[in-house]
């Protein structure tokens, strides 16, 4: 007779077990209201001013009442809590196997690439039965991805890379969602996730999306043409080669290396890593270097530009030991100054 959902469709795989942990949070919560309530209602009766209940030998304690009013609620709880965190750590781990899109959250739209570089705005195309991880991004202020069919979502912040990771089950049209207020438009700020077949994919990536590109570049091959020294670009290959010089270090290998400072520490070069080091160089000096590599990148380049060095670094092969004559050398901060 109705047609009204009481929850989104569940759509990627975390859904049953997302559901499973809600409704019998929602079950017992009301449940132990009713309960509670029940027994104030009897006893306020019962004891009303007036009544005739017997009020003679008052029970001020009583340790097997307590624990048995404590420990189920302690066992339900600690039941929960295993659950929670089960799925919280599949939510939060992705598979190695993964495939990687790279998400931009700006007022007030999502634009999103895939590996293979085809661009879509307010949309995401993805196959059925294939994990799929977000690397996500903000241009400008906190936004938040939220897919309600895939029961996930995950703060989009300016400044810093997050990801999520969800596996879909089912093919459809499902609504992509900005989860936190993010200006005067935040209600505008939506879209639709397209779950396709395999077959259907791989054709959608053939003919280069939608708007059937003859060739779509990917995000290592834009990156490549900012990198080298053609015209356009940012030459960045002037400072950074296959081996380390006195203008810059070799970025071969550099990716998932750990690196060390002019001031002792070290960290690894990850994503935010690398992005810190292409658009704030003076804030983590590579050990022998100086701050030499121009600041004024971040105001040049796009995020989605930034992604792209980011992707043809990665691509970039392991590092060939070389001396340098200098005791202290030009910079990249963090290792990959231009």
């Amino acid at each position: 007779m109705f047609n009204y959902p009481m929850a989104p469709e569940q759509a990627s795989t975390f859904g049953a077990e997302h559901d499973f942990i809600f409704y019998l949070i929602t079950i017992l919560t009301v449940f132990f209201t009713v309960a509670v309530m029940v027994c104030v209602l009897y006893f306020a009766f019962k004891y009303r001013r007036g009544s005739k209940a017997n009020r003679d030998n008052i029970v001020h304690h009583s340790q097997k009442l307590e624990i048995a009013w404590s420990m189920p609620p302690l066992i339900l709880g600690l039941v929960i809590f295993g659950l929670s965190t089960s799925l919280f750590v599949k939510v939060r781990v992705p598979p190695k196997d993964a495939a990687e899109f790279f998400v931009v959250g700006k007022q007030w739209m999502w634009h999103i690439q895939h590996p293979s570089g085809i661009r879509e705005n307010n949309t995401l195309t993805i196959p059925v039965g294939k994990p799929v991880k977000l690397t996500m991004i903000s241009q400008d202020v906190i936004h938040a991805f939220y897919v309600p069919a895939f029961r996930t979502q995950y703060m989009v912040i300016p400044g810093r890379y997050t990801t999520m990771w969800f596996n879909p089950i089912k093919e459809g049209k499902y609504p992509i969602f900005c989860n936190m207020y993010c200006g005067t438009q935040h209600s505008e700020m939506g879209g639709y996730v397209y779950v396709v077949s395999q077959p259907e994919y791989a054709a959608f990536v053939a003919r280069g999306g939608d708007k059937k590109k003859d060739h779509v570049q990917t995000l290592a091959e834009q990156g490549k043409s900012l990198f080298g020294g053609n015209t356009g670009s940012l030459n960045c290959v002037s400072c950074h080669g296959e081996k380390d010089t006195e203008r810059g270090p070799s970025l071969s290998g550099i990716a998932g290396s750990m690196r060390k400072f002019a001031d002792g520490q070290s960290a690894l070069a990850d994503d935010d890593y690398l992005r810190e080091s292409i658009i704030a160089p003076e804030k983590r000096l590579t050990a022998g270097y100086e701050g030499t590599m121009p600041p004024d990148y971040k105001s040049q380049l796009s995020e989605e530009q930034i992604r792209h060095l980011i992707e043809y670094i990665k691509t970039l092969g392991v590092a060939k030991a070389a001396p340098v004559t200098p005791t202290t050398m030009p910079a990249l901060s963090g290792g990959t100054s231009k």
